[in-house]
C-alpha cells in the first residue's frame, strides 16, 4: 500500500507485530523503559526520524502507539533497521535473560532480517546528510528508498533532485554563491569546476590522464541523462495521461547512478575542503 510522499505500510504480518509487542513490553501503551525524550532521541539515532512528528501520532500519542503508527508508514528496511536497534537495546536492559527471552529475541531478529533483506544499501548517504546536518537531504533519501518498488517514477525524480541538493549543499559548505535557480547542468558544472573534477583539471603528466579525464566527463554525463530520464518518466512534470511507467529496475539504475555520482561528489568535498 502507497502513502503520501512514497512512504509505504511494511510488510509486517499480524503474528510478528504481537510477538515484536510483547518482546518490546508495549501492551500498556509503553516501549521497554524508555521515556517520550529518551525514545525519541533513540529512534532519531537509529534512523535518523522523528517518531514525535505529527505524522506518527495518527493512531495515538503513546510511544507504542507511535511504534506502531511508524510500522504501519515506514518501508520494510527501515522499520528492520529500527527493529535491529530496538533488539539490542531490549537485550542491553533486560534483566532476565533466560533461554525464552533469547529465544524471543532471535525471533525479531528473524523479522527485522526479514525486512531489511530488500535494501538497497543507501545508508552512506544517510550519514553524509548527519554530517552536512541536511535533514532535506536525509528526507530524499528516506522518500526515494521508499519508493523504488512502489513508486519508480517518483524514485527517478527523486534520484535527480537528490543530485541537486548534493551540488547546493556542498557549494553553500563551501561558501560557494549559486543561484537558487540554476538549471541543473549549470549547477552540476559549477559544482564539478568547484572540486576541481573538470577534466581540465587533470594534468596531462599524471599517470592515467587520458582515463581519468574520460571518467570526469562521464560524471557530469550521468547528471544530464538522470535529468533526461526524469523529463520522460520522473514525477516533476505533467506527463500525458497514457505515458507508461518504467519498472522498479529502471528505478533501481537511476537511484544507484545518483548515488555513485554524489558519493564521490561528497567525498572529494570532504578531502578538498580548506
Amino acid at each position: 500500500m502507497v502513502f503520501a510522499e512514497g512512504f509505504v505500510m511494511s510488510t509486517l504480518l499480524t503474528k510478528e507485530k504481537r510477538l515484536l509487542e510483547d518482546f518490546f513490553e508495549m501492551h500498556s501503551g509503553y516501549v521497554l523503559d524508555f521515556s517520550n525524550d529518551t525514545f525519541r532521541e533513540f529512534v532519531l539515532e537509529a534512523v535518523g526520524i522523528d517518531i514525535y512528528a505529527e505524522k506518527y501520532a495518527e493512531g495515538g500519542f503513546s510511544k507504542a502507539k507511535r511504534l506502531r503508527t511508524f510500522w504501519k508508514l515506514e518501508s520494510d528496511y527501515t522499520v528492520g533497521k529500527l527493529l535491529h536497534a530496538l533488539i539490542d537495546y531490549a537485550l542491553s536492559t533486560k534483566f532476565k535473560l533466560d533461554d525464552e527471552t533469547q529465544k524471543k529475541a532471535e525471533q525479531c531478529r528473524a523479522i527485522a532480517m526479514r525486512l531489511m533483506s530488500g535494501g538497497y544499501g543507501l545508508d552512506p548517504l544517510r550519514e553524509h546528510a548527519s554530517i552536512l546536518n541536511a535533514s532535506y537531504l536525509a528526507e530524499q533519501v528516506r522518500r526515494m528508498e521508499a519508493s523504488i518498488n512502489t513508486d519508480p517514477s517518483l524514485a527517478i525524480g527523486t534520484a535527480k533532485e537528490l543530485i541537486e541538493t548534493y551540488c547546493k549543499t556542498i557549494l553553500a559548505d563551501r561558501g560557494k554563491p549559486f543561484e537558487e535557480n540554476s538549471n541543473f547542468p549549470k549547477l552540476l558544472k559549477e559544482t564539478l569546476r568547484e572540486l576541481k573534477l573538470v577534466p581540465e583539471g587533470v594534468p596531462e603528466s599524471a599517470r592515467g590522464a587520458e582515463t581519468i579525464q574520460r571518467i570526469l566527463n562521464n560524471l557530469g554525463a550521468i547528471g544530464h541523462g538522470l535529468a533526461e530520464l526524469r523529463n520522460l518518466y520522473g514525477t516533476g512534470h505533467g506527463k500525458h495521461g497514457h505515458t507508461k511507467q518504467l519498472s522498479a529496475r529502471h528505478a533501481k539504475l537511476a537511484v544507484y547512478a545518483a548515488k555513485a555520482l554524489v558519493t564521490f561528489l561528497f567525498e572529494t568535498h570532504l578531502e578538498t575542503k580548506s
